[in-house]
C-alpha cells in the first residue's frame, strides 16, 4: 500500500507526521509474499518451462527499482567522466541491461559464483560492490575495486565469488566452466554463472567448454545476454541460428525477458536448482542496451535512434519495476522520485571522494605478475631509479 494512502487511512488520534518514518520503515522491509506474472513467456529447450507467477514481496520490488536506479546513474555518471577524461580506455556501459543483474541476485547467495566479459560495472554493485570502488577503479585510483589497475573492463570481488570481467571476447566461458569444476569437486552446493554477448555466441571455447561441462555434469549456468548487437553487427548479420538457447543441443536451454526483473530471478532460480541435479544449461537473456558498444562508438550507424526510443518506452526495467509499485499500491510517485534524488546525490558523493583517492604508486606496475624479486626496475616521477621487490 503506498505510504501516504496508508497516512491517510490512520488513526485520527494520531497525527500523519508522528507515524511516517515508522510507516516507511514497515513499507520498504515488508516481507509478506505477493505473486506477479512476468511480462512474457518462457520459452525452453529440453526442459519444462518455469512457472510465470513469480513470488516476490514489496521489499524485495522496492530493492529491484533502488538497485536499478542507482546501477543505470552509476553509468549515467561513467558516461559523463569518459566524455571529461577521467575514465581512459575502453568502457562498456550497461544501462538497459540492468534487470539481468538485480534479477540474477535475487534467486542466489554470494557462494554461487559469477563471471562475466568486459561490460561488468553493475554485476559488480549487484555483488554487493561500493559505488565509491567502482567509480575509483574506473578513474584508475588504488581505492578501487582492483586497485586501480583494472580499469573498466576489470572489474573484481573476491569475497562475493564475482571473478571479473574479462577483456577478451568469450574468454571467460571455459573459465567459469573451470570454476564450476572446483565447486562439484569440493562439493559446495553451488553453481557458477558464466556470462558472455551475443557476440561471443559463436567462439569455439564456448562449444569446448559446454561439451566438457556437460560429460562431467557440472554446476554450470552459461547465460547470453544477447543485446542484438555484437559491437555494431546484428544477430541476423552474425548467426545463422540466433536462437542462443538452443546452440546447446544435447544441454537444455531457455529464452527469458532479460528487461523484466522477475523473469530473470525466475528462470536463474530454476536454472540453479537444474544445474545443481543436472548439470549445465543455457539462459538466453532477450535485453538490449541504450548506448553503444562501447563509449568510442554512438550506438546510431548500425540502429536507428526511434529504435532505441521504442525499447526506452516499451520494455525500459525501470519503469516496468515503477509499474508494478504503483499498481499495486508499494509505493507513490513521489516517493520513487524522492528515492531517485537520494541516489543522485548519492552517486555524486561517491564520484566525488572517489576523485580523491590517489592514483597507484609507480612501483604498481609491475606487482600481480610475476612471484618474489623478478628483479625489476622502476622510475619514479623524479627519475630516480627504484629497485621492485615483490612479495
Amino acid at each position: 500500500m503506498a505510504l501516504s494512502r496508508l497516512c491517510s487511512r490512520s488513526n485520527g488520534f494520531l497525527k500523519p507526521a508522528t507515524i511516517a518514518l515508522p510507516i516507511h520503515r514497515y513499507v520498504s522491509t515488508n516481507t509478506s509474499p505477493i505473486t506477479i506474472e512476468t511480462a512474457k513467456d518462457f520459452t525452453p529447450h529440453l526442459c519444462e518451462a518455469p512457472s510465470r507467477a513469480v513470488e516476490t514481496s514489496s521489499e524485495e520490488m522496492l530493492s529491484f527499482f533502488r538497485d536499478m536506479a542507482r546501477m543505470r546513474r552509476m553509468e549515467i555518471a561513467a558516461d559523463s567522466l569518459y566524455k571529461a577524461k577521467l575514465i581512459r580506455g575502453f568502457c562498456h556501459l550497461y544501462d538497459g541491461q540492468e534487470a539481468l543483474a538485480v534479477g540474477m541476485e535475487a534467486a542466489i547467495t554470494k557462494k554461487d559464483a559469477i563471471i562475466t566479459s568486459y561490460r561488468d560495472h553493475c554485476t559488480f554493485l549487484g555483488r554487493g560492490g561500493e559505488l565509491v570502488d567502482a567509480f575509483s577503479e574506473l578513474m584508475g585510483r588504488k581505492t578501487g575495486c582492483s586497485n586501480g589497475k583494472g580499469g573498466s573492463m576489470h572489474f573484481y570481488k573476491k569475497d562475493a565469488s564475482f571473478y571479473g570481467g574479462h577483456g577478451i571476447v568469450g574468454a571467460q566461458i571455459p573459465l567459469g566452466c573451470g570454476i564450476a569444476f572446483a565447486q562439484k569437486y569440493s562439493k559446495e552446493e553451488a553453481v557458477t554463472f558464466t556470462m558472455y554477448g551475443d557476440g561471443a555466441a559463436n567462439q569455439g571455447q564456448l562449444f569446448e567448454a559446454l561439451n566438457i561441462a556437460a560429460l562431467w555434469d557440472l554446476p554450470a549456468i552459461l547465460v547470453c545476454e544477447n543485446n542484438r548487437y555484437g559491437m555494431g553487427t546484428a544477430t541476423w548479420r552474425s548467426a545463422k541460428s540466433p536462437a542462443y538457447f538452443k546452440r546447446g543441443d544435447y544441454v537444455p536451454g531457455l529464452m527469458v525477458d532479460g528487461m523484466d526483473a522477475l523473469a530473470v530471478k525466475q528462470a536463474c532460480k530454476f536454472a540453479k536448482e537444474h544445474a545443481l541435479k543436472n548439470g549445465p544449461i543455457i539462459l538466453e537473456m532477450d535485453t538490449y542496451r541504450y548506448h553503444g558498444h562501447s563509449m568510442s562508438d554512438p550506438g546510431s550507424t548500425y540502429r536507428t535512434r526511434d529504435e532505441v526510443s521504442e525499447m526506452r518506452q516499451i520494455r525500459d526495467p525501470i519503469e516496468r519495476v515503477r509499474k508494478l509499485l504503483l499498481s499495486h499500491d508499494i509505493a507513490t510517485e513521489k516517493e520513487l522520485k524522492d528515492m531517485e534524488k537520494e541516489i543522485r546525490k548519492e552517486v555524486d558523493d561517491a564520484v566525488a571522494k572517489a576523485k580523491e583517492s590517489p592514483v597507484p604508486d609507480s612501483s604498481e606496475l609491475f606487482t600481480n605478475i610475476y612471484v618474489k624479486d623478478c628483479g625489476l626496475v622502476s622510475y619514479g616521477a623524479d627519475r630516480k631509479e627504484v629497485k621492485v621487490t615483490l612479495p
